[in-house]
């Protein structure tokens, strides 16, 4: 009788450990198509509810929040560069985890992000997956985008109404309710996620702090007055998704000198030749150098969003649906991020002083960057090696090949109609022209010698490497 009570406790304890590593594995794994085919709602998919999938939908509900991103992006003061990469990154990654369960081909990356906990069982009901979307998006751009006024707020109310006005047509109020909590949860347990990142959260209230004072030494960046204070210089030590400094390598940038015949000394005149023949010529150096700036609160979206702009941009030609869409921000978010974090780790090791300082020093007294017409300050407020600017344009750009290819007929119009600087639209053949193009356009705006853009350019292709091969396929590990 004993034997036999224990060998049926035995057969329980298998059971109740059986069913616990299912329900682990439905929490971040599509659960069955068959169970997909009874919950995939949407106005604007074949059939009905019955039998969609993600493929099914266009790209609208993503594309539409992003272009209000971007228009909030451009206000949102003390937040760029590295606050907005970190926000593309937690946008994306809640509307992508609100679709996961519904996806056939890709998976959730909660196993993959340690402390991201999404119960994906609570999905298994049918909803209407844009309106669960539209949800989370305003929820999560709500909460990080910060430092914007009552009009950003109230654009994102109203948006999140026009939508659900839009999806919400012939479905039951059963589906609607069950369809937005189902958006309004996974985006509060990103935001959740978000807040365990405590290197993060402390900048983001004080991104100048006080108490950081750069080190000194020949050719070390430094601040000239309070305005230009450190930004964000524990950035280094933020949480990645894919790679982190540590596991990027780096390049030592050349060696300082004051000598005329130098490798440094010859790129600190390249900016000033360069800078003043755009200035005075008014030649295309001067169109790029302000076509990709980006550098002016309340004029321009910042580096990271003109990339949200560019995807977005690449969708509409490419006429992505819903799931290629979320799968492609999702990447340019992590890419973005990482690149923010190593990029900004190199910069406080390096302490690369920006050619301003050095050109009005040993060179031309009377220098001033193309930048300072724009903005109250000549340069921005952080060392220069290597460029924030050409990292995020090739970690994305890299991106973007892997998912469209180099070659491709490509116009971008982020600043059309534009005519306060020149912001006309340019066409590029590659993806691969139009990073380096961005990436170099800081020489003529004269605020990064060559070395700086060369590194960062270098060192987003590897970001972009790694998020490549961050693969979110099923079955994949």
């Amino acid at each position: 009788m004993m034997i036999t009570r224990n060998y049926w406790v035995l057969l329980f304890v298998i059971f109740l450990f059986t069913a616990q590593s299912c329900s682990d594995e439905l929490d971040t794994d599509l659960v069955s198509d068959e169970a997909l085919s009874l919950r995939g709602g949407g106005h604007n998919g074949p059939g009905g509810h019955g039998g969609l999938s993600l493929s099914d939908f266009s790209h609208e509900v993503s594309t539409e929040w992003a272009d209000l991103f971007l228009d909030i992006d451009r206000y949102a003061y003390g937040m760029r560069p590295n606050a907005t990469a970190r926000a593309i990154a937690y946008i994306n990654l809640a509307a992508y985890e609100t679709a996961a369960p519904f996806m056939r081909v890709f998976k959730s990356t909660a196993k993959r992000l340690d402390g991201l906990n999404i119960n994906h069982r609570l999905a298994r009901k049918k909803i209407d997956i844009e309106l669960a979307l539209n949800a989370a998006y305003a929820d999560v751009i709500n909460h990080f985008m910060t430092n914007v006024d009552n009009n950003a707020k109230e654009g994102i109310a109203s948006l999140e109404t026009s939508l659900q006005n839009e999806y919400q047509e012939d479905q039951s109020n059963e589906e609607i309710q069950e369809s937005i909590e189902w958006g309004s949860y996974v985006a509060q347990q990103v935001i959740a996620y978000s807040q365990t990142d405590e290197k993060a959260e402390e900048q983001i209230i004080e991104p100048q702090p006080i108490s950081y004072e750069p080190p000194t030494g020949n050719g070390y960046w430094t601040y000239s007055a309070e305005p230009e204070r450190a930004l964000f210089p524990y950035w280094g030590e933020v949480r990645t998704f894919v790679i982190s400094s540590e596991e990027t390598s780096s390049v030592t940038p050349l060696q300082y000198s004051i000598n005329p015949n130098s490798q440094y000394y010859g790129q600190m005149q390249e900016v000033l030749e360069v800078n003043n023949e755009a200035k005075e010529t008014q030649n295309e150096d001067l169109w790029i150098a302000e076509f990709w700036s980006d550098d002016v609160e309340g004029l321009m979206m910042s580096p990271p969003g003109r990339q949200v702009s560019l995807a977005k941009q690449l969708i509409e030609q490419a006429d992505l649906d819903l799931e290629e869409s979320l799968v492609l921000f999702l990447k340019l978010g992590f890419a973005l991020n990482d690149a923010a974090v190593s990029t900004w780790a190199d910069k406080y090791k390096y302490m690369v002083m920006r050619p301003s300082n050095y050109i009005k020093e040993f060179i031309d007294p009377n220098f001033q960057t193309n930048l300072y017409r724009l903005i109250y300050w000549p340069n921005p407020s952080f060392p220069g090696y290597p460029s924030g600017h050409s990292c995020f344009a090739s970690a994305a750009g890299g991106v973007f090949i892997d998912h469209f290819g180099n070659n491709i007929n490509f116009t971008d119009r982020s600043h059309e109609g534009r005519t306060e600087f020149l912001g006309e639209p340019r066409t590029f053949n590659t993806i691969e022209d139009m990073a380096r193009e961005n990436a170099f356009s800081r020489i003529p705006l004269g605020v990064h010698i060559r070395m700086d853009c060369a590194e960062g350019l270098r060192l987003g292709y590897e970001i972009s490497d790694a998020v490549n091969a961050f693969d979110l396929r099923r079955g994949q590990a």
